[in-house]
């Protein structure tokens, strides 16, 4: 069966918008394509927080605005209806004479939630909303979780031996990370870190690993570094209390800062709950949680996730700390070289 014409017109809007990811958190992903005597006369996404929209990048792309009369805007997201850090895209379509908008999913938030597809409808725009739409709703996951759920979307993630466990048995004091997944893996997994606004590991991860948290292996946006501990501790020494990017210390204790490291209170580490609210307060749009095995196992057994990303290495550790137990069928196995890639969701 042939597609039809805007549903591949929707498809070039939705590839464009995929290149903002990482970099336009807590605003969406968005895709906008021009369409005149079925040809394309414009292109542009939104390529980063408090920049341009990508309705006014596409429009801008143009050289010829007259033939804006008669052509056909494509967008992956409602067009805002509200003042922001821009002014409403919905506004300058009307001022273009833009005759048609095809829209691949209606905006959840509270500012706009219909109101641009009804301001463009009352202006006597031709509308046909929900093109594509279960793709265009899958692509900003993160940002309808957010203000629907009001708290960040979870990605728990780990690697595990062919034997299930996640790291060796930690003798008097032994520091240092234990690298379980292939190389080429490890790639990936700072692709999924640049994709995420904060990675989060707990007080046994950061004192055992030491570990960096930044974006290393690919060329990308670190996420904010967040520590979760209900015990004081002391971050000079430590990777994480250096400038390569902002760092949380989620604790009960009070408010503070020291050096480039900032402790805030969330009055209980262990009601991921409440962590969450906090988080989403600080408009932090997703969460990558990288460890420990009782971190994420906490995060498993509140159900407070919406997807697991489990690496499994073809090595065997025959010890160690064993990985956390996900009871759910995987969605989705891929190879990456030796590893095999389990994706879940949750569905609850």
């Amino acid at each position: 069966m042939l597609e039809s014409t805007d549903v591949r017109f929707m498809k070039r809007a939705l590839e464009l918008a995929s290149l903002g990811a990482g970099f336009v958190a807590p605003n969406p992903l968005v895709g906008c394509v021009i369409v005149h005597e079925g040809a394309i006369v414009g292109e542009g996404y939104h390529a980063f927080f408090g920049g341009p929209h990508a309705e006014v990048n596409a429009i801008a792309s143009m050289g010829d605005h007259d033939v804006l009369k008669q052509s056909t805007l494509y967008v992956t997201l409602e067009p805002c209806a509200h003042f922001g850090k821009t002014p409403p895209c919905t506004h300058l379509i009307l001022q273009k004479g833009i005759p048609r908008v095809v829209i691949g999913c209606s905006d959840p938030f509270l500012e706009v939630n219909g109101k641009g597809i009804e301001m463009l409808r009352n202006a006597g725009v031709d509308v046909t909303v929900d093109v594509m739409e279960e793709e265009c709703l899958a692509l900003n996951k993160r940002f309808f979780t957010f203000h629907q759920k009001q708290r960040p979307y979870v990605i728990l993630k780990w690697a595990q031996s062919a034997d299930g466990f996640m790291d060796v048995e930690r003798i008097l004091k032994q520091h240092g990370s234990v690298m379980i997944s292939h190389p080429d893996t490890q790639v990936l997994v700072h692709r999924w870190r640049a994709e995420e606004s904060a990675i989060l590991i707990g007080r046994n991860t950061l004192l055992n690993d030491d570990p960096s948290l930044t974006v290393r292996r690919i060329k990308g946006k670190n996420p904010i570094r967040l520590v979760l501990t209900s015990q004081p501790i002391d971050m000079h020494r430590l990777k994480l209390g250096n400038d390569e990017a902002p760092t949380l210390v989620l604790t009960n204790e009070s408010d503070s800062i020291s050096g480039n490291v900032r402790f805030v209170a969330v009055g209980n580490v262990h009601d991921l709950d409440g962590v969450l609210r906090r988080l989403h307060a600080d408009n932090t749009l997703s969460v990558l949680v990288e460890g420990g095995a009782q971190v994420l196992q906490s995060f498993l057994e509140c159900g407070l996730w919406d997807e697991a990303r489990v690496i499994v290495s073809d090595n065997l550790l025959g010890s160690g700390l064993k990985a956390p137990s996900i009871s759910s069928e995987p969605s989705m196995e891929q190879r990456s070289s030796t590893d095999r890639i389990y994706y879940y969701n949750n569905k609850s």
